[in-house]
């Protein structure tokens, strides 16, 4: 616990200030973390780091995440990418005789997507012109708010088991409470910056980011059940890996971006 306490402080201190310093220093990390989240995801599915279906995917995962645009580059929309990694990995299946199998591309591509977009729009968010820090930190603060109130909350009242098959020590009292502080989060921001964000919107941004966030959460949980892992990786002693911690953003700031609820 000591080292779990150790490695939070740390790491959660040192991401909230690249967070606040933003450009090029904020969007290296996100790139960094979407790199090792995928080999995270490959290694978890048995495929190495070299294979060319894991090659694709980090291509994926970089079309996705790289801050194109900065470059005056022009890239692809995500749909096209998302047509041409298809085709590329279903080619691979008849390149290698089916050494490579569909199912095998098809891993490589919801693990392309999952992690790459996902990343891909933390950084799209922070870019907003107008507000980006604070869209960035509503995001974040009812994603972990939700976190925090669903464990107390959970450990204080919890008794309803959520979904035992998938994560025995959840509960439908621990959910609903971090719901509840999610939505305090949203409002406080909504009251003390008018200007930033109107109460009805800040709420729903908490309602989504609480329960989108909570389902991220029991994802990752199903995925590593089914692969009998405890975690996704060693990169933060007594947390796990990328996938073990990111496992909400990267569900609640795709939902966030492609519902339009945040204005990038």
């Amino acid at each position: 616990m000591r080292q779990r306490i150790i490695t939070g402080v740390v790491a959660g201190a040192g991401f909230i200030g690249l967070t606040v310093a933003g450009g090029w220093l904020y969007t290296s990390l996100l790139i960094l973390l979407a790199v090792i989240g995928f080999t995270e995801y490959a290694r978890m599915n048995g495929v190495a780091w070299s294979h060319p279906s894991s090659l694709l995917g980090y291509a994926g995962v970089l079309l996705f995440v790289l801050p194109w645009s900065e470059w005056g580059i022009t890239v692809p929309s995500v749909l096209t990418i998302v047509w041409m990694l298809a085709f590329l990995l279903l080619a691979l299946t008849v390149i290698t005789k089916n050494r490579t199998t569909i199912d095998g591309a098809a891993l490589m591509l919801l693990g392309a997507l999952y992690v790459g977009y996902g990343f891909a729009a933390m950084v799209e968010v922070r870019q907003i012109e107008q507000y980006g820090l604070l869209w960035t930190f509503l995001s974040f603060g009812c994603i972990w708010s939700s976190d925090i109130g669903a464990y107390f909350t959970g450990r204080a009242i919890g008794k309803t088991k959520l979904w035992p098959s998938i994560s025995p020590n959840k509960t439908v009292e621990g959910a609903l409470g971090g719901v509840f502080l999610s939505l305090i989060v949203s409002a406080i921001f909504a009251l003390t910056i008018p200007d930033f964000v109107a109460l009805p919107k800040a709420l729903l941004i908490g309602l989504i980011a609480a329960a989108a966030g909570q389902f991220g959460d029991l994802i990752q949980s199903a995925y590593k059940r089914v692969r009998d892992i405890k975690d996704t990786g060693t990169l933060l002693p007594g947390h796990g890996g990328v996938l073990d911690r990111c496992d909400s953003w990267l569900i609640v700031f795709p939902l966030l971006v492609l519902t339009e609820l945040l204005p990038v």
